[in-house]
Protein backbone atom coordinates (compact mmCIF):
# COMPACT_ATOMS: atom_id res chain seq x y z
CA UNK A 1 0.00 0.00 0.00
CA UNK A 2 1.38 3.41 -0.93
CA UNK A 3 1.61 6.03 1.82
CA UNK A 4 0.39 9.50 0.89
CA UNK A 5 3.16 12.15 0.85
CA UNK A 6 1.22 14.25 3.34
CA UNK A 7 1.20 11.34 5.77
CA UNK A 8 4.99 10.84 5.35
CA UNK A 9 5.48 14.51 6.15
CA UNK A 10 3.44 14.20 9.30
CA UNK A 11 5.37 11.07 10.44
CA UNK A 12 8.70 12.80 9.80
CA UNK A 13 7.51 15.83 11.79
CA UNK A 14 6.58 13.77 14.83
CA UNK A 15 9.90 11.81 14.73
CA UNK A 16 11.89 15.04 14.62
CA UNK A 17 9.78 16.58 17.34
CA UNK A 18 10.44 13.54 19.52
CA UNK A 19 14.21 13.78 18.99
CA UNK A 20 14.16 17.46 19.91
CA UNK A 21 12.12 16.89 23.01
CA UNK A 22 14.39 14.00 24.07
CA UNK A 23 17.48 16.16 23.64
CA UNK A 24 15.94 19.00 25.62
CA UNK A 25 14.87 16.74 28.45
CA UNK A 26 18.42 15.33 28.75
CA UNK A 27 20.05 18.74 28.76
CA UNK A 28 22.22 17.98 25.71
CA UNK A 29 24.46 20.65 24.22
CA UNK A 30 22.64 20.30 20.92
CA UNK A 31 19.22 20.99 22.43
CA UNK A 32 17.07 23.10 20.11
CA UNK A 33 14.50 25.25 21.94
CA UNK A 34 11.00 25.42 20.58
CA UNK A 35 9.48 28.87 20.19
CA UNK A 36 5.71 28.70 20.55
CA UNK A 37 3.63 30.33 17.86
CA UNK A 38 2.47 33.77 19.13
CA UNK A 39 -1.17 33.97 20.03
CA UNK A 40 -2.83 36.95 18.37
CA UNK A 41 -4.33 39.57 20.70
CA UNK A 42 -7.87 38.68 21.58
CA UNK A 43 -10.21 41.62 21.11
CA UNK A 44 -13.14 41.61 23.49
CA UNK A 45 -16.20 43.81 23.40
CA UNK A 46 -16.62 45.51 26.77
CA UNK A 47 -20.11 45.84 28.17
CA UNK A 48 -21.78 49.22 28.07
CA UNK A 49 -21.96 50.77 31.53
CA UNK A 50 -25.34 51.44 33.07
CA UNK A 51 -26.73 54.80 32.00
CA UNK A 52 -25.73 57.35 34.62
CA UNK A 53 -28.62 58.94 36.50
CA UNK A 54 -27.13 62.33 35.59
CA UNK A 55 -27.60 61.45 31.89
CA UNK A 56 -30.83 59.46 31.98
CA UNK A 57 -33.31 60.07 29.19
CA UNK A 58 -30.85 62.20 27.19
CA UNK A 59 -29.61 58.85 25.87
CA UNK A 60 -33.07 57.57 24.95
CA UNK A 61 -32.59 58.24 21.23
CA UNK A 62 -28.96 57.13 21.09
CA UNK A 63 -27.89 55.39 17.90
CA UNK A 64 -24.61 53.85 16.82
CA UNK A 65 -22.60 56.25 14.68
CA UNK A 66 -21.63 55.19 11.18
CA UNK A 67 -17.89 55.17 10.55
CA UNK A 68 -16.97 56.80 7.25
CA UNK A 69 -13.27 56.72 6.32
CA UNK A 70 -12.42 60.13 4.89
CA UNK A 71 -10.85 60.87 1.54
CA UNK A 72 -7.19 61.62 2.12
CA UNK A 73 -3.78 62.70 0.98
CA UNK A 74 -0.54 61.25 2.29
CA UNK A 75 0.72 63.01 5.41
CA UNK A 76 4.16 63.27 6.93
CA UNK A 77 4.63 61.73 10.34
CA UNK A 78 7.36 62.21 12.94
CA UNK A 79 10.04 59.53 13.14
CA UNK A 80 9.94 59.55 16.93
CA UNK A 81 7.75 60.81 19.73
CA UNK A 82 8.48 61.66 23.35
CA UNK A 83 4.84 61.55 24.41
CA UNK A 84 2.58 58.52 24.34
CA UNK A 85 -1.21 58.47 24.34
CA UNK A 86 -2.78 55.07 24.96
CA UNK A 87 -6.37 54.34 23.97
CA UNK A 88 -7.68 51.76 26.42
CA UNK A 89 -10.73 50.09 24.91
CA UNK A 90 -10.97 47.44 27.61
CA UNK A 91 -13.75 49.50 29.20
CA UNK A 92 -16.26 52.18 28.29
CA UNK A 93 -16.71 55.45 30.16
CA UNK A 94 -20.03 56.34 28.58
CA UNK A 95 -22.12 56.17 25.46
CA UNK A 96 -22.01 59.63 23.90
CA UNK A 97 -25.24 61.67 23.92
CA UNK A 98 -25.67 63.81 20.81
CA UNK A 99 -27.14 66.51 23.07
CA UNK A 100 -23.62 67.32 24.32
CA UNK A 101 -22.89 69.36 21.17
CA UNK A 102 -25.62 71.97 21.68
CA UNK A 103 -25.52 75.69 20.97
CA UNK A 104 -27.46 78.74 22.17
CA UNK A 105 -29.44 81.17 20.06
CA UNK A 106 -30.53 84.58 21.27
CA UNK A 107 -33.13 87.22 20.45
CA UNK A 108 -30.90 89.95 19.02
CA UNK A 109 -28.89 88.20 16.29
CA UNK A 110 -30.95 88.90 13.18
CA UNK A 111 -33.36 86.57 11.45
CA UNK A 112 -31.08 83.51 11.56
CA UNK A 113 -31.88 82.73 7.94
CA UNK A 114 -28.64 83.66 6.15
CA UNK A 115 -27.76 80.90 3.69
CA UNK A 116 -24.10 80.51 4.72
CA UNK A 117 -25.05 80.40 8.39
CA UNK A 118 -27.64 77.69 7.80
CA UNK A 119 -25.12 75.63 5.80
CA UNK A 120 -22.46 75.95 8.48
CA UNK A 121 -24.87 75.20 11.33
CA UNK A 122 -26.13 72.13 9.48
CA UNK A 123 -22.54 70.96 8.99
CA UNK A 124 -21.75 71.54 12.66
CA UNK A 125 -24.63 69.29 13.76
CA UNK A 126 -25.34 70.81 17.17
CA UNK A 127 -28.39 68.54 17.47
CA UNK A 128 -29.87 70.94 20.02
CA UNK A 129 -30.18 74.75 20.01
CA UNK A 130 -31.44 76.53 23.10
CA UNK A 131 -34.02 79.31 22.69
CA UNK A 132 -34.54 82.21 23.26
CA UNK A 133 -31.35 82.07 25.31
CA UNK A 134 -29.78 83.68 28.35
CA UNK A 135 -31.21 86.10 30.85
CA UNK A 136 -33.31 87.58 28.08
CA UNK A 137 -35.52 84.49 28.44
CA UNK A 138 -36.94 85.87 31.69
CA UNK A 139 -38.01 89.04 29.89
CA UNK A 140 -39.30 87.36 26.72
CA UNK A 141 -42.93 87.26 25.63
CA UNK A 142 -42.99 84.69 22.87
CA UNK A 143 -46.50 85.56 21.55
CA UNK A 144 -46.32 89.38 21.78
CA UNK A 145 -45.57 91.85 18.99
CA UNK A 146 -44.46 94.75 21.17
CA UNK A 147 -45.06 96.49 24.49
CA UNK A 148 -48.70 97.17 23.60
CA UNK A 149 -49.56 93.47 23.32
CA UNK A 150 -52.05 92.07 25.85
CA UNK A 151 -50.56 90.91 29.15
CA UNK A 152 -47.19 92.62 28.81
CA UNK A 153 -46.32 94.70 31.92
CA UNK A 154 -44.82 98.16 31.64
CA UNK A 155 -41.37 97.05 32.80
CA UNK A 156 -39.44 94.99 35.30
CA UNK A 157 -37.03 96.18 37.99
CA UNK A 158 -33.38 95.14 37.77
CA UNK A 159 -31.04 94.50 40.71
CA UNK A 160 -30.23 98.21 40.98
CA UNK A 161 -33.88 99.21 41.04
CA UNK A 162 -33.90 100.48 37.44
CA UNK A 163 -36.72 99.87 35.00
CA UNK A 164 -36.02 97.55 32.08
CA UNK A 165 -38.02 96.49 29.03
CA UNK A 166 -38.86 93.26 27.25
CA UNK A 167 -38.40 91.40 23.95
CA UNK A 168 -41.08 89.75 21.85
CA UNK A 169 -41.51 86.59 19.82
CA UNK A 170 -43.72 88.16 17.17
CA UNK A 171 -41.52 91.23 16.77
CA UNK A 172 -41.44 93.29 13.58
CA UNK A 173 -37.91 94.52 14.29
CA UNK A 174 -35.64 93.19 11.54
CA UNK A 175 -32.62 92.75 13.83
CA UNK A 176 -34.46 90.26 16.00
CA UNK A 177 -35.68 86.77 15.09
CA UNK A 178 -39.32 85.91 15.61
CA UNK A 179 -40.28 82.67 17.29
CA UNK A 180 -41.11 81.35 13.81
CA UNK A 181 -37.68 82.39 12.55
CA UNK A 182 -36.27 80.20 15.32
CA UNK A 183 -38.37 77.26 14.27
CA UNK A 184 -37.39 77.73 10.62
CA UNK A 185 -33.70 77.78 11.57
CA UNK A 186 -34.13 74.56 13.54
CA UNK A 187 -35.90 72.84 10.67
CA UNK A 188 -33.36 73.92 8.04
CA UNK A 189 -30.40 72.83 10.14
CA UNK A 190 -31.99 69.56 11.29
CA UNK A 191 -31.77 70.65 14.94
CA UNK A 192 -34.05 70.29 17.94
CA UNK A 193 -34.65 72.88 20.61
CA UNK A 194 -34.59 73.32 24.34
CA UNK A 195 -36.82 76.26 25.26
CA UNK A 196 -36.42 78.49 28.30
CA UNK A 197 -39.77 79.79 29.55
CA UNK A 198 -40.21 83.25 31.03
CA UNK A 199 -40.28 82.51 34.76
CA UNK A 200 -39.59 86.15 35.69
CA UNK A 201 -43.12 87.09 34.59
CA UNK A 202 -44.44 85.09 37.56
CA UNK A 203 -42.73 87.66 39.76
CA UNK A 204 -43.05 91.03 38.03
CA UNK A 205 -46.45 90.41 36.45
CA UNK A 206 -49.06 92.94 37.56
CA UNK A 207 -52.19 90.80 37.19
CA UNK A 208 -54.23 89.36 40.03
CA UNK A 209 -52.48 85.98 39.66
CA UNK A 210 -49.09 86.61 38.04
CA UNK A 211 -47.91 83.05 38.61
CA UNK A 212 -50.83 81.59 36.71
CA UNK A 213 -50.43 84.25 34.02
CA UNK A 214 -46.80 83.23 33.53
CA UNK A 215 -47.61 79.51 33.66
CA UNK A 216 -50.32 80.03 31.04
CA UNK A 217 -47.85 81.93 28.83
CA UNK A 218 -45.55 78.90 29.02
CA UNK A 219 -48.36 76.40 28.48
CA UNK A 220 -49.59 78.31 25.45
CA UNK A 221 -46.09 78.05 23.99
CA UNK A 222 -46.15 74.28 24.58
CA UNK A 223 -49.41 74.11 22.63
CA UNK A 224 -48.08 76.33 19.82
CA UNK A 225 -44.88 74.32 19.67
CA UNK A 226 -46.98 71.21 19.02
CA UNK A 227 -44.36 68.62 19.91
CA UNK A 228 -41.40 70.18 18.14
CA UNK A 229 -39.62 70.65 21.48
CA UNK A 230 -39.14 67.94 24.10
CA UNK A 231 -37.03 69.82 26.67
CA UNK A 232 -38.26 72.91 28.52
CA UNK A 233 -36.66 75.05 31.21
CA UNK A 234 -38.49 77.17 33.76
CA UNK A 235 -36.35 80.25 34.16
CA UNK A 236 -32.74 81.02 33.32
CA UNK A 237 -30.41 81.95 36.22
CA UNK A 238 -33.27 82.60 38.59
CA UNK A 239 -31.10 82.32 41.72
CA UNK A 240 -29.08 85.43 40.71
CA UNK A 241 -29.60 89.12 41.39
CA UNK A 242 -29.10 90.02 37.72
CA UNK A 243 -32.12 88.01 36.59
CA UNK A 244 -35.49 89.55 35.78
CA UNK A 245 -37.77 88.55 38.66
CA UNK A 246 -35.13 88.60 41.36
CA UNK A 247 -36.49 91.94 42.60
CA UNK A 248 -40.04 93.19 42.09
CA UNK A 249 -41.98 96.38 42.81
CA UNK A 250 -44.23 95.05 45.58
CA UNK A 251 -46.58 98.02 45.17
CA UNK A 252 -47.62 96.56 41.77
CA UNK A 253 -47.81 92.94 42.88
CA UNK A 254 -51.29 91.58 43.65
CA UNK A 255 -50.61 88.19 45.21
CA UNK A 256 -48.44 89.11 48.18
CA UNK A 257 -45.02 88.10 46.88
CA UNK A 258 -41.88 89.38 48.64
CA UNK A 259 -39.55 91.90 47.04
CA UNK A 260 -36.72 89.37 46.63
CA UNK A 261 -37.04 85.87 45.23
CA UNK A 262 -36.14 82.77 47.24
CA UNK A 263 -35.44 79.21 46.17
CA UNK A 264 -38.48 77.99 48.08
CA UNK A 265 -40.78 80.43 46.29
CA UNK A 266 -39.37 79.40 42.91
CA UNK A 267 -40.07 75.75 43.77
CA UNK A 268 -43.67 76.56 44.70
CA UNK A 269 -44.13 78.38 41.41
CA UNK A 270 -42.43 75.55 39.51
CA UNK A 271 -45.29 73.25 40.50
CA UNK A 272 -47.83 75.53 38.83
CA UNK A 273 -45.76 75.89 35.67
CA UNK A 274 -45.20 72.14 35.42
CA UNK A 275 -48.88 71.37 35.97
CA UNK A 276 -50.09 73.76 33.28
CA UNK A 277 -47.38 72.88 30.75
CA UNK A 278 -47.90 69.14 31.10
CA UNK A 279 -51.63 69.63 30.83
CA UNK A 280 -51.10 71.51 27.55
CA UNK A 281 -48.79 68.80 26.24
CA UNK A 282 -51.25 66.04 27.13
CA UNK A 283 -54.06 67.88 25.33
CA UNK A 284 -52.13 67.61 22.04
CA UNK A 285 -50.88 64.08 22.68
CA UNK A 286 -47.28 65.05 23.43
CA UNK A 287 -44.86 64.33 26.27
CA UNK A 288 -42.41 66.98 27.43
CA UNK A 289 -39.63 67.13 30.01
CA UNK A 290 -39.24 70.15 32.29
CA UNK A 291 -36.09 71.32 34.05
CA UNK A 292 -35.57 73.35 37.23
CA UNK A 293 -32.72 75.78 37.87
CA UNK A 294 -29.96 74.87 40.33
CA UNK A 295 -27.13 77.03 41.67
CA UNK A 296 -24.01 75.28 40.39
CA UNK A 297 -21.00 76.11 42.57
CA UNK A 298 -19.85 76.59 46.17
CA UNK A 299 -21.17 79.67 47.92
CA UNK A 300 -19.05 82.83 47.86
CA UNK A 301 -19.12 85.64 50.44
CA UNK A 302 -20.02 88.30 47.87
CA UNK A 303 -23.17 86.53 46.69
CA UNK A 304 -26.64 87.71 47.65
CA UNK A 305 -28.73 85.72 50.13
CA UNK A 306 -30.98 84.36 47.39
CA UNK A 307 -28.00 82.73 45.69
CA UNK A 308 -26.49 81.48 48.94
CA UNK A 309 -29.68 79.74 50.07
CA UNK A 310 -31.07 78.72 46.67
CA UNK A 311 -30.35 75.00 46.64
CA UNK A 312 -31.03 74.49 50.34
CA UNK A 313 -34.47 76.10 50.11
CA UNK A 314 -35.43 75.08 46.57
CA UNK A 315 -34.51 71.39 46.50
CA UNK A 316 -36.49 70.13 49.55
CA UNK A 317 -39.52 72.17 48.48
CA UNK A 318 -39.47 70.99 44.88
CA UNK A 319 -38.94 67.40 46.01
CA UNK A 320 -42.20 67.56 47.98
CA UNK A 321 -44.23 68.33 44.87
CA UNK A 322 -44.97 64.72 44.07
CA UNK A 323 -46.77 65.14 40.77
CA UNK A 324 -44.82 68.13 39.51
CA UNK A 325 -41.18 67.50 40.34
CA UNK A 326 -38.62 68.41 37.65
CA UNK A 327 -37.49 65.86 35.10
CA UNK A 328 -33.98 67.30 35.14
CA UNK A 329 -31.83 70.06 36.62
CA UNK A 330 -30.19 73.01 34.86
CA UNK A 331 -26.70 74.39 35.46
CA UNK A 332 -24.67 77.20 33.86
CA UNK A 333 -20.98 78.00 34.16
CA UNK A 334 -18.56 80.39 32.49
CA UNK A 335 -15.68 78.30 33.83
CA UNK A 336 -12.66 80.66 33.88
CA UNK A 337 -11.88 83.27 36.59
CA UNK A 338 -14.45 86.07 36.52
CA UNK A 339 -13.64 88.93 34.12
CA UNK A 340 -9.93 88.15 34.24
CA UNK A 341 -7.54 88.75 31.34
CA UNK A 342 -6.58 85.10 31.60
CA UNK A 343 -3.61 83.42 29.94
CA UNK A 344 -4.24 80.45 27.66
CA UNK A 345 -2.86 78.02 30.24
CA UNK A 346 -5.39 79.28 32.83
CA UNK A 347 -8.27 78.96 30.40
CA UNK A 348 -7.42 75.43 29.31
CA UNK A 349 -6.74 74.20 32.84
CA UNK A 350 -10.15 75.48 33.94
CA UNK A 351 -11.79 73.64 31.04
CA UNK A 352 -10.29 70.35 32.22
CA UNK A 353 -11.25 70.75 35.89
CA UNK A 354 -14.42 72.81 36.31
CA UNK A 355 -16.97 70.45 34.67
CA UNK A 356 -15.93 67.67 37.07
CA UNK A 357 -15.93 70.01 40.07
CA UNK A 358 -19.39 71.29 39.15
CA UNK A 359 -20.86 67.81 38.75
CA UNK A 360 -19.41 66.79 42.13
CA UNK A 361 -20.92 69.88 43.74
CA UNK A 362 -24.44 69.62 42.34
CA UNK A 363 -24.80 65.88 42.90
CA UNK A 364 -23.66 66.39 46.49
CA UNK A 365 -26.25 69.18 46.87
CA UNK A 366 -28.92 66.65 45.87
CA UNK A 367 -27.53 64.13 48.32
CA UNK A 368 -27.36 66.43 51.34
CA UNK A 369 -30.89 67.63 50.65
CA UNK A 370 -32.13 64.03 50.32
CA UNK A 371 -33.22 64.54 46.72
CA UNK A 372 -32.97 61.85 44.03
CA UNK A 373 -30.35 62.36 41.33
CA UNK A 374 -31.77 63.29 37.94
CA UNK A 375 -30.25 64.23 34.59
CA UNK A 376 -28.29 67.46 34.31
CA UNK A 377 -28.47 69.88 31.40
CA UNK A 378 -25.47 72.22 31.19
CA UNK A 379 -27.42 74.69 29.08
CA UNK A 380 -24.98 77.61 29.09
CA UNK A 381 -21.20 77.47 29.08
CA UNK A 382 -18.32 79.58 27.87
CA UNK A 383 -15.49 81.61 29.40
CA UNK A 384 -15.21 84.84 31.42
CA UNK A 385 -11.71 85.52 30.05
CA UNK A 386 -11.59 88.88 28.28
CA UNK A 387 -9.59 91.80 26.85
CA UNK A 388 -7.05 89.80 24.79
CA UNK A 389 -9.60 88.46 22.28
CA UNK A 390 -9.62 85.10 24.08
CA UNK A 391 -13.28 84.46 23.28
CA UNK A 392 -12.82 84.69 19.50
CA UNK A 393 -9.50 82.87 19.34
CA UNK A 394 -8.06 79.56 18.26
CA UNK A 395 -7.55 78.77 21.94
CA UNK A 396 -11.27 79.25 22.45
CA UNK A 397 -11.60 76.29 20.10
CA UNK A 398 -9.35 74.11 22.26
CA UNK A 399 -11.33 75.26 25.29
CA UNK A 400 -14.62 74.33 23.59
CA UNK A 401 -13.51 70.82 22.69
CA UNK A 402 -12.19 70.16 26.19
CA UNK A 403 -15.46 71.34 27.76
CA UNK A 404 -17.51 69.11 25.46
CA UNK A 405 -15.25 66.11 26.11
CA UNK A 406 -15.29 66.71 29.87
CA UNK A 407 -19.08 67.01 29.75
CA UNK A 408 -19.24 63.51 28.23
CA UNK A 409 -16.63 62.16 30.64
CA UNK A 410 -18.42 63.58 33.69
CA UNK A 411 -21.79 62.36 32.48
CA UNK A 412 -23.85 65.42 31.72
CA UNK A 413 -26.95 64.71 29.68
CA UNK A 414 -26.85 67.91 27.64
CA UNK A 415 -24.44 70.80 27.09
CA UNK A 416 -24.96 73.98 25.05
CA UNK A 417 -22.31 76.58 24.27
CA UNK A 418 -23.17 80.27 24.58
CA UNK A 419 -23.77 81.46 21.81
CA UNK A 420 -24.21 81.45 18.03
CA UNK A 421 -23.87 85.20 17.42
CA UNK A 422 -23.36 88.16 19.70
CA UNK A 423 -21.61 91.53 19.42
CA UNK A 424 -17.94 92.26 18.70
CA UNK A 425 -16.99 94.35 21.77
CA UNK A 426 -13.36 94.38 20.64
CA UNK A 427 -13.15 90.60 20.85
CA UNK A 428 -15.05 90.08 24.10
CA UNK A 429 -17.58 88.21 22.02
CA UNK A 430 -18.86 84.72 22.74
CA UNK A 431 -20.38 84.40 19.27
CA UNK A 432 -19.46 81.32 17.26
CA UNK A 433 -20.05 83.41 14.13
CA UNK A 434 -18.85 86.93 13.46
CA UNK A 435 -21.33 89.78 13.85
CA UNK A 436 -20.13 93.35 13.53
CA UNK A 437 -16.45 92.38 13.55
CA UNK A 438 -14.43 95.03 11.65
CA UNK A 439 -13.26 93.77 8.26
CA UNK A 440 -14.95 90.38 8.62
CA UNK A 441 -18.19 89.41 6.90
CA UNK A 442 -21.10 88.66 9.19
CA UNK A 443 -21.67 84.94 9.79
CA UNK A 444 -18.03 84.04 9.20
CA UNK A 445 -17.25 81.01 11.41
CA UNK A 446 -14.72 81.68 14.13
CA UNK A 447 -11.94 79.22 15.17
CA UNK A 448 -14.10 77.51 17.82
CA UNK A 449 -16.44 76.40 15.05
CA UNK A 450 -13.69 74.44 13.30
CA UNK A 451 -12.44 72.69 16.42
CA UNK A 452 -15.94 71.59 17.41
CA UNK A 453 -16.75 70.56 13.83
CA UNK A 454 -13.76 68.20 13.55
CA UNK A 455 -14.14 66.93 17.10
CA UNK A 456 -17.64 65.68 16.40
CA UNK A 457 -16.85 64.60 12.83
CA UNK A 458 -14.16 62.18 14.03
CA UNK A 459 -15.73 61.13 17.33
CA UNK A 460 -17.15 57.63 17.71
CA UNK A 461 -20.21 56.68 19.75
CA UNK A 462 -18.59 55.57 23.04
CA UNK A 463 -16.00 57.40 25.14
CA UNK A 464 -13.16 55.17 26.37
CA UNK A 465 -10.25 55.87 28.75
CA UNK A 466 -6.90 57.30 27.70
CA UNK A 467 -3.58 57.66 29.45
CA UNK A 468 -0.89 60.18 28.59
CA UNK A 469 2.79 59.61 29.39
CA UNK A 470 5.65 62.00 28.84
CA UNK A 471 4.00 65.42 28.73
CA UNK A 472 1.39 66.96 31.02
CA UNK A 473 0.54 69.58 28.39
CA UNK A 474 -1.03 66.93 26.15
CA UNK A 475 -4.70 66.16 26.74
CA UNK A 476 -6.45 63.29 25.01
CA UNK A 477 -9.97 61.94 24.65
CA UNK A 478 -10.65 58.66 22.86
CA UNK A 479 -13.73 56.98 21.49
CA UNK A 480 -14.73 53.84 19.65
CA UNK A 481 -17.30 53.04 17.02
CA UNK A 482 -19.74 50.16 17.44
CA UNK A 483 -18.22 48.72 14.25
CA UNK A 484 -14.73 48.55 15.80
CA UNK A 485 -12.88 51.61 14.51
CA UNK A 486 -11.48 54.17 16.92
CA UNK A 487 -10.73 57.84 17.36
CA UNK A 488 -8.56 59.98 19.57
CA UNK A 489 -8.53 63.75 19.96
CA UNK A 490 -5.13 65.06 21.06
CA UNK A 491 -4.80 68.64 22.30
CA UNK A 492 -1.62 70.57 22.99
CA UNK A 493 -2.06 73.12 25.78
CA UNK A 494 1.41 74.57 25.35
CA UNK A 495 3.17 76.93 22.95
CA UNK A 496 5.55 74.26 21.60
CA UNK A 497 4.68 71.60 19.02
CA UNK A 498 4.74 68.04 20.38
CA UNK A 499 5.26 64.68 18.69
CA UNK A 500 2.87 62.08 20.03
CA UNK A 501 2.66 58.32 19.49
CA UNK A 502 -0.74 56.68 19.85
CA UNK A 503 -0.91 53.16 21.23
CA UNK A 504 -3.95 50.95 21.77
CA UNK A 505 -5.34 48.30 24.06
CA UNK A 506 -8.11 45.91 23.04
CA UNK A 507 -8.43 47.40 19.56
CA UNK A 508 -8.04 45.78 16.18
CA UNK A 509 -5.88 48.30 14.34
CA UNK A 510 -6.11 48.33 10.58
CA UNK A 511 -3.58 49.41 7.99
CA UNK A 512 -4.31 53.12 7.91
CA UNK A 513 -5.09 56.12 10.10
CA UNK A 514 -6.30 59.63 9.24
CA UNK A 515 -6.06 63.02 10.89
CA UNK A 516 -7.01 66.66 10.77
CA UNK A 517 -4.54 69.06 12.38
CA UNK A 518 -5.76 72.47 13.61
CA UNK A 519 -3.61 75.37 14.76
CA UNK A 520 -3.69 79.13 15.09
CA UNK A 521 -1.34 81.55 13.37
CA UNK A 522 0.95 84.34 14.61
CA UNK A 523 -1.47 87.25 14.54
CA UNK A 524 -2.35 87.73 18.23
CA UNK A 525 0.09 85.90 20.49
CA UNK A 526 -1.56 83.00 22.32
CA UNK A 527 -4.95 84.07 20.98
CA UNK A 528 -4.79 83.92 17.21
CA UNK A 529 -8.05 84.92 15.56
CA UNK A 530 -7.30 82.46 12.75
CA UNK A 531 -7.17 78.70 12.44
CA UNK A 532 -5.48 76.48 9.85
CA UNK A 533 -6.79 73.00 9.06
CA UNK A 534 -4.14 70.67 7.62
CA UNK A 535 -2.16 73.81 6.72
CA UNK A 536 -5.05 75.50 4.90
CA UNK A 537 -6.32 78.76 6.35
CA UNK A 538 -7.77 82.12 5.37
CA UNK A 539 -6.42 85.37 3.93
CA UNK A 540 -8.88 87.30 6.11
CA UNK A 541 -7.94 88.78 9.47
CA UNK A 542 -9.95 86.08 11.24
CA UNK A 543 -11.63 82.73 10.66
CA UNK A 544 -10.55 79.58 8.87
CA UNK A 545 -10.73 77.80 5.51
CA UNK A 546 -14.02 78.12 3.66
CA UNK A 547 -13.67 74.62 2.20
CA UNK A 548 -13.48 72.91 5.60
CA UNK A 549 -16.30 70.47 4.75
CA UNK A 550 -14.46 69.08 1.71
CA UNK A 551 -10.86 69.23 2.96
CA UNK A 552 -9.12 65.88 2.66
CA UNK A 553 -7.70 64.27 5.74
CA UNK A 554 -4.02 63.47 6.00
CA UNK A 555 -3.26 59.78 6.27
CA UNK A 556 -0.46 57.27 6.84
CA UNK A 557 -0.13 53.52 7.22
CA UNK A 558 0.08 52.04 10.70
CA UNK A 559 3.10 49.81 9.89
CA UNK A 560 5.55 51.97 11.84
CA UNK A 561 3.09 52.96 14.54
CA UNK A 562 0.58 55.77 14.80
CA UNK A 563 2.34 59.10 15.26
CA UNK A 564 1.25 62.71 14.82
CA UNK A 565 2.67 66.15 15.46
CA UNK A 566 0.34 68.29 17.55
CA UNK A 567 0.97 72.00 16.81
CA UNK A 568 1.51 74.62 19.49
CA UNK A 569 -1.89 75.52 20.96
CA UNK A 570 -3.29 73.00 18.48
CA UNK A 571 -5.44 69.92 18.20
CA UNK A 572 -5.31 66.77 16.09
CA UNK A 573 -8.39 64.64 15.41
CA UNK A 574 -7.42 61.06 14.52
CA UNK A 575 -9.49 58.21 13.11
CA UNK A 576 -8.06 54.66 13.05
CA UNK A 577 -9.26 51.88 10.76
CA UNK A 578 -9.86 48.37 12.07
CA UNK A 579 -8.55 45.16 10.49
Amino acid sequence: MQVAPSLISKITYFILAGIILFSCSNGGDSAIPITPTPTPDVITTPADPAVASTVGFFLDNWQAKQYVPPTYVSGEIPSAASTTVTIDATSIIAKIPTTIFGQNGNNWSGKLNEASFITDLTNLQPHIVRLPGGSGSDAYFWNAVDATSPGVPDCYIDKEGKKQGFTYGKTQENWRPTVDDYYAMLSKSNSKSIITCNYGYARYGTGKDPVMDAAKLAADWVAYDNGRTEYWEIGNESYADWEAGYRIDVSKNQDGQPELLTGKLYAQHFKIFAREMRKAAKAIGKVIKIGAVMQESPIQSYQVETTKTWNATMLPEINNQVDYTPDYYIVHNYITPYNENSAASTILKAATTVPAEMMAFVTNELKINNVATKPFAFTEWNMWAKDSKQQVSNNSGLFAVIVQAEAIKNKYGLAARWDLANAWENGNDHGLFSRGEPGIADWTPRPSFYHMYYFQKCLGDRLVPTTVAGNQNIKAYASTYTTGQSNVTVLNTSGTAQNVEIKTKNLSVGTRYYWYSLAGENDNGEFSRKVKVNDEGTTNAAGGPQNYATLKAKSAVTTNGIKVTVPAWGSVYVMIDKK
